[in-house]
């Protein structure tokens, strides 16, 4: 007896995408809960911070490795097969996590789970395609990306409350538990609203992916996502390091951060809605980053609290809505038989921008007191992104009066 046809009755297009939002969510958890555990980190195991980074660079150096093949893996065998092969890898190396015998332990636990990441992330425009019209996709996507920022913010603010309270092992318990149930949720509630696309449907090789970079308004996507992921995860990565020297505190970089992440969720929620009612991408997609550019100076030159809250809240409600923007227009653009191949390739393009980023910032600031420069070199990058995204094409968006897929 298949459970998921005992299920599929129950089963819409809402619950399927929060069962995916979820296990999205949990992916990213997993990766930033040792963020602000550092310095404990560094006592517990007697290493160094540098071995400390590991456990979260791993994750885009892994997720640049295996984007393509995941990409492959969900056209030819469906989104929900991907999703449930990362959420299997995640659910047993989180368990292994619990063995809190080595750093060692630790690190290959997050090798394993960084391993799935992509399997879920990457799956998401296809499972969107499958389930919504197009002029709910970005909506849609919007939703499946707040459970990431959702993974995000929990990560930050709740691992440091947990291992206060019940102890670092017990810790990591309550999150492989988390693991186990959102897995075993999208087993039972994400179903497939459509029959699996025929072999001939389908891009038959890896080589053949990269036809899609014949395609130059998808090569200029991938630029985008590039310096725009580049960007956003370098002023996460080195929030605390560019508020210090004006007298922002650690505690206080991290509510900053903690602003801009909710500041995403909200904007990532209104901002594709309003993209999906006007029938537009790019407009929408124009506004993601011409506000980051006008508000990125001055949250990075700030000392003053409350400021800094408000134009996180700001900088988020504006920067992050262009993920699910970014993803609808390649969806649009390339067509649901290469959404998977697509998705990886512009995700993996904006892992591939985040490492380098990064490292590109540390090396700009070099000897300076301070980090202006690296300020000023993001700013340099949003205004390339602010000119290409001129040149983006956009197809107009067909408005479904009737959408009788949803069962």
């Amino acid at each position: 007896m298949n459970p998921i046809k005992l299920l599929k009755p129950v089963s819409n297009r809402w619950t399927v995408l929060i069962s995916f939002a979820s296990l999205a969510g949990i992916s990213q958890m997993l990766w930033l809960n040792f963020a602000p555990l550092i310095s404990y980190l560094k006592s517990h195991y007697n290493v160094s911070e540098t071995d400390i980074n590991w456990l979260l660079t791993v994750f885009p150096l892994i997720y640049i490795l295996l984007s393509i093949h995941s990409g492959k893996v969900i056209d030819r065998k469906g989104y929900r097969y991907s999703i449930l092969i990362g959420g299997i890898f995640m659910s047993v190396f989180a368990c292994l996590r619990v063995f809190d015998s080595s750093f060692s332990i630790l690190l290959i636990g997050q090798i394993g789970i960084a391993i799935g990441q992509p399997y879920i992330l990457n799956a998401i425009s296809r499972l969107v395609v499958d389930w919504f019209p197009k002029n709910q996709q970005a909506t849609a996507t919007g939703v499946g990306t707040v459970g990431m920022f959702i993974g995000m913010a929990f990560a930050l603010a709740t691992t440091p409350y947990l291992v206060n309270h019940f102890g670092f092992q017990q810790s990591l318990i309550i999150m492989a538990f988390l693991t186990i149930i959102s897995t075993l949720f999208f087993f039972f509630v994400g179903s497939p609203n459509q029959t699996p696309v025929q072999e001939t449907d389908i891009i038959p090789s890896f080589r053949n992916q990269f036809t899609l970079f014949k395609n130059k308004q998808f090569i200029l996507l991938n630029i985008i996502s590039f310096l725009g992921l580049g960007v956003f995860n370098g002023l996460t990565s080195w929030i605390e390091q560019i508020l210090k020297p004006y007298g922002v505190s650690s505690e206080q970089a991290g509510l900053v951060g903690g602003s801009l992440i909710i500041g995403g969720i909200i904007g990532s929620i209104i901002i594709p809605i309003l993209s999906d009612l006007v029938g537009k991408r790019k407009p929408f997609i124009l506004c993601t980053i011409i506000f980051p550019l006008l508000l990125t100076y001055p949250i990075c030159t700030r000392g003053h609290l409350p400021i800094l809250l408000i134009l996180g809240s700001m900088l988020g409600f504006f920067f992050l809505p262009a993920f699910p923007l970014l993803l609808s227009v390649t969806e649009e653009l390339v067509g649901e038989r290469q959404s998977g191949a697509a998705t990886s390739l512009l995700l993996m393009a904006g892992n591939l921008g985040a490492v380098i980023v990064i490292a590109a910032m540390q090396i700009v600031k070099g000897d300076h007191s301070t980090w202006i420069h690296s300020v000023y070199f993001v700013l340099i990058l949003l205004f390339i992104c602010c000119v290409l995204t001129i040149y983006l094409k956009e197809k107009p968006i067909i408005f479904d009066e009737q959408y009788n897929r949803e069962i």
